[in-house]
């Protein structure tokens, strides 16, 4: 009982500890979430920034690999907007044919239901949702709608900030918070942090092929249909992929209403299939195959965090669920001893040279003085 007594006491206080730091978190999550994305974007980019430092000086590294991100990310916004505008005029008559047919489709299957819509109740409807347009509510949902976009703002710009450091100085970051680590323990936190590199890196290439992979399958079928505005429509779906729950979930419907108003109700319904076949392929086989690969996750394991993240942070929270459930297991598998990949666990190396050097003693007894002066050097 007083051992048992003891643990709990212990629990009691990681729980409040943990609590703590997870409230302090939360109040100045516009630091803190920034700071984890340009750290995961980081690794993602550090491979650049590796072999770029190889040709010229750290701080020109930092810049060039910064500077070609933006500009690719760039790029494809501006191909985006051409594109939209040059099919613009296109979209537009096709969109007032659209909804035409549309609405005599709804008016013969109300119709067929012995319901009559008439004039006066279509137009008592816009009224109502201009009434609501210009109301006090729809006002202050404008209002806090601008706020959130200034904290978006804000913490872009904290993140290219944070970014640009990381890229220039992470490697001096690391040394510094590793120089303050007992020396005992010194080579698992530096074989923590290869794995951390490791696995954010691979968790942002492993969902930049998800999301391209479902990308390419919509825009294949928008253009089989002849959907106008079919390429931005699936750059816009690659870029939501990144978003998880709801990034791909907009995108597919964005790309059904275009659809419908483009190509009549039919093409919006075969859309609408295959927008729901290719995103439940991705949520329940590709997804968890793809990162169950990537991160050495259970497929499990994968579902578990991305709803446990959802459900505690929104969006937010699935995004960086899985890619933190996956570096506090590879940290967990250094510090237990369980990882004994050589590439990135320095500690494990020394171990097994110990080992060989322990049995090549015992089998020379007499060179056994000669040996310890040696390891004492060693």
């Amino acid at each position: 009982m007083g051992r048992l007594g003891i643990r709990a006491l212990q629990l009691l206080l990681i729980g409040t500890v943990t609590a703590l730091l997870v409230f302090a978190m939360l109040n100045v999550a516009v630091v803190v979430i920034p700071a984890l994305l340009a750290v995961i974007l980081a690794c993602a980019l550090w491979p650049l920034v590796h072999l770029a430092r190889r040709v010229m000086p750290t701080v020109l590294a930092a810049w060039t690999v910064l500077f070609g991100a933006l500009l690719v990310l760039g790029g494809v916004g501006t191909g985006l907007f051409f594109s939209v505008l040059n099919q613009w005029p296109s979209l537009v008559d096709q969109a007032g044919q659209g909804f035409n047919e549309l609405r005599n489709l709804v008016e013969d299957l109300m119709g067929n239901f012995g319901i009559t819509i008439d004039q006066a109740q279509i137009d008592g409807a816009i009224d109502s949702v201009s009434s609501f347009v210009t109301s006090s509510s729809f006002g202050s949902g404008a209002v806090s709608t601008l706020g959130a976009a200034g904290s978006f703002l804000t913490g872009l710009i904290l993140l290219l900030v944070i970014l640009f450091f990381f890229l220039k100085d992470g490697d001096r970051i690391w040394a510094f918070f590793v120089s303050w680590t007992p020396q005992h323990f010194r080579g698992k936190w530096i074989a923590s942090g290869n794995r951390a590199v490791q696995t954010f890196g691979s968790y942002v290439r492993g969902t930049a092929l998800i999301a391209a992979i479902d990308a390419v399958g919509i825009t294949v079928a928008l253009l089989i249909l002849q959907v106008p505005l079919a390429l931005p429509l699936g750059v816009l779906i690659f870029l939501g992929g990144f978003v998880p729950v709801i990034g791909a979930t907009v995108a597919g419907a964005l790309a059904t209403l275009v659809a419908l108003v483009a190509n009549g109700p039919v093409t919006a319904l075969i859309v609408l299939a295959v927008v729901i076949v290719i995103q439940q392929l991705d949520g329940n086989l590709l997804q968890p195959l793809v990162m169950a690969h990537t991160l050495n996750l259970h497929a499990l394991v994968i579902l578990v965090a991305l709803t446990a993240g959802t459900v505690l942070a929104g969006v937010v929270g699935a995004l960086l669920s899985v890619p933190l459930t996956a570096v506090a297991w590879d940290i967990i598998k250094v510090w237990t001893g369980r990882d004994r990949t050589a590439e990135f666990d320095p500690v494990a190396e020394a171990s097994e040279q110990i080992e060989a050097s322990q049995k090549g003693r015992d089998k020379h007894p007499a060179n056994h003085s000669s040996d310890s002066e040696e390891n004492e050097e060693t």
